[in-house]
Parts: structure tokens; C-alpha cells; sequence
């Protein structure tokens, strides 16, 4: 079963689509107004774990090429402040010293972490930024039987992000743990907030028509190089040659939450990433595929992540809370 807006008509050959393709969206050239394309500068690169790709639309390759190292730095800076896996990173210094010392930390992360907690807030902490603990713990990627059940329960139903205090120590921002348990990840958020970043240094750089999509996390800049807005197409989770569904989207961003790229099986049941907080377990749900809608990335993002699993009223009040004009546009489930 799916539910996805409704789709133009026409449908989105292999041809059709440019190489951007990494993760849960592709981007069609489909022509939907009769005018000449512009010069399309596209540029793929690894960062933040995943495929970084960008499709710049500018006359002029070397200044599209410029605001595209732009836009990659921001991505790295991001990336480089906000991982978890490093011990040297904000969210790493956080990780060792916060529950003993405040853990002076960028402007940036500050600001990620505050709408991190805000998001767990409203959500009723079904979005916990801090559940680094039972992220490890799970460690989907090389993990082929789940963890002790006792270990399991020891994260569930915590709460943890109450426990982070955000404010400033000698006049900077720090970050502050009141439990020994907490270990920030940002990974439902902080992909979002570099997108953002990306596209602000693209427009610096004069650019007003672009895509930029990392992993699943896409915003799309002004209109396509056909001059009518860029054509998203989203990737089925059971076929990823296939696509569930399409949408039209200008000056906003789309993000998607799945079970389908990161999960082993165990007893016939697959067992995902996706955790949620009051089981520290995977998210239970008949949902493969959830994609939100937004005005920023980092609001796409952080709703994708939240709304997972989540009743269809309840994650409506979720985003008219915390993302004014975001909206689900994909709910993909079953055998999608």
C-alpha cells in the first residue's frame, strides 16, 4: 500500500532522469514548459556518510563550479562539527566531557542541538537526538542478531534528551549532560542543516536554480533548467529501479526516512535503524518509506525522522507545531 500527491501525468523513463540518483529520490529533465534548457552543472562527491550531489543551472561552468566547492565545504564543515565519530568534533568533545564539564561547542551545533531537544520536545520525545548509546548499541550495519534484551531495556523509555542543557560558558555556547547515559546523535537532523548551508552558499555565489541532494535529504533551488519546477521522483523501497511516486517542488526541501537501506534480518524480522526511544528498539511499524515536505531542509529532516511510525493525526499536530507549510507527500507501505 501507498499513499503519495498526485503525480502529473506523464511518467519518468530511465532517460529521462538525470544522475542524480543516490538514496531515496531521482530528479527528472522532463519538459514541462516549452523553453531551451539552460547549461546544467552536476558534481557528486562523498560526504557526511553518504553521496553528496549537486545540479547547479547557470550559464557560466566556472561560476557554477565555485558555488558548488561551496557549497561541498559547507557540507564537510558540518560534518566535521556534528559527527558522532569523532572524538574531536563537537558532538564528540560533548559525548566525552558534558556529563562532568560543559563542552564549549560552535555557534552551529548549538543551534542544531536547540532544534534537535525542540523537535523531542514537541514530538513527546519520539525525536531523541540523544540516543548515541542505543544507536551503537543496535549497530545495524554489522550486526547480525540483536542485542541482550536487559542492554535494550536499560536505554528504553529515558527520556534522555531532558537531560541536555544547551547555554554558554565564558561567554561561548557549551553543552551540558545531568545523565551519564546521554550521547548525542544528530543524524536525524544535522544532514538537514547542512543542506541548508549548501544552498545558502550556492545563492552567495548568484546561484538562484539548483538541486542539492545528500543521502535522502534533497532541496531544490528555484526552478529546474526548463524553466518550471524541478521533478522528484521517489524511489520505491522495494524496487529502487522503480519509483512509488513524483512531486513538484521550487525553493523547498523534501527528506525521506526509511527501513529499507540500513537493517539486518533476524527471525524474520527486519531489524532497522530507525529506533524508537520508549523501546530503544527499532520503530514497529508497516511503514518502509516516509517522506515530509518542507520550507528548510533541517524541518524536512527532523520530521522525516520523527514522524516515522507515528499515527497519521499525531504527526500532523507534530509538523503544524514545529514546521509551519511542511507536509507528508509519501507514505510507503507494505510491498510499496
Amino acid at each position: 500500500m501507498s499513499t503519495v500527491d498526485p503525480a502529473p501525468p506523464r511518467g519518468v523513463s530511465r532517460r529521462d532522469v538525470l544522475t542524480l540518483g543516490v538514496g531515496a529520490f531521482v530528479v527528472s529533465t522532463i519538459p514541462l514548459a516549452a523553453r531551451r534548457p539552460a547549461a546544467v552543472v552536476r558534481r557528486t562527491v562523498p560526504v557526511m556518510g553518504t553521496i553528496a550531489e549537486f545540479a547547479v543551472v547557470h550559464a557560466d561552468p566556472r561560476t557554477a563550479h565555485a558555488a558548488i566547492d561551496a557549497g561541498i565545504e559547507e557540507l564537510r564543515t558540518t560534518n566535521r562539527l556534528m559527527t558522532r565519530f569523532s572524538e574531536v568534533s563537537d558532538v564528540g568533545r560533548a559525548n566525552r566531557v558534558a556529563a562532568v564539564r560543559p563542552a564549549v561547542v560552535t555557534a552551529g551545533t548549538a543551534t542544531v542541538i536547540r532544534e534537535a531537544l525542540a523537535w523531542a520536545e514537541a514530538s513527546g520525545g519520539a525525536f531523541d537526538p540523544c540516543l548515541g548509546r542505543a544507536i551503537r548499541l543496535w549497530d545495524v550495519a554489522h550486526r547480525r542478531t540483536p542485542p541482550p534484551p536487559s542492554a535494550v531495556a536499560r536505554l528504553a523509555g529515558r527520556g534522555l534528551y531532558r537531560a541536555v542543557e544547551v547555554d554558554t560558558w565564558k561567554g561561548l555556547p557549551a553543552v551540558r549532560f545531568t545523565a551519564a547515559d546521554v550521547e548525542i546523535d544528530l543524524g536525524g537532523i544535522a544532514k538537514g542543516y547542512g543542506v541548508d548551508r549548501a544552498v545558502d552558499a550556492l545563492r552567495r555565489h548568484g546561484i538562484r536554480q539548483a538541486i542539492v541532494n545528500v543521502g535522502g535529504d534533497l532541496y531544490a533551488l528555484g526552478e529546474s533548467e526548463r524553466g518550471a519546477p524541478w521533478r522528484i521522483g521517489i524511489r520505491s523501497p522495494a524496487d529502487q529501479q522503480q519509483l512509488a511516486g513524483e512531486l513538484l517542488l521550487s525553493d523547498g526541501a523534501v527528506a525521506t526516512s526509511g527501513d529499507y537501506l540500513q537493517y539486518f534480518v533476524y527471525g524474520g524480522r527486519r531489524y532497522h535503524h530507525l529506533l524508537d526511544p520508549e523501546t530503544g528498539a527499532p520503530r514497529a511499524t508497516p511503514v518502509h518509506s516516509l517522506s515530509v515536505m518542507a520550507p528548510t531542509c533541517l524541518a524536512a529532516d527532523a520530521a522525516a525522522t520523527a514522524a516515522y511510525g507515528m499515527a497519521p493525526e499525531r504527526a500532523q499536530r507534530l509538523l503544524a507545531r514545529r514546521a509551519r507549510g511542511a507536509r507528508i507527500v509519501s507514505v510507503l507501505t507494505g510491498k510499496a
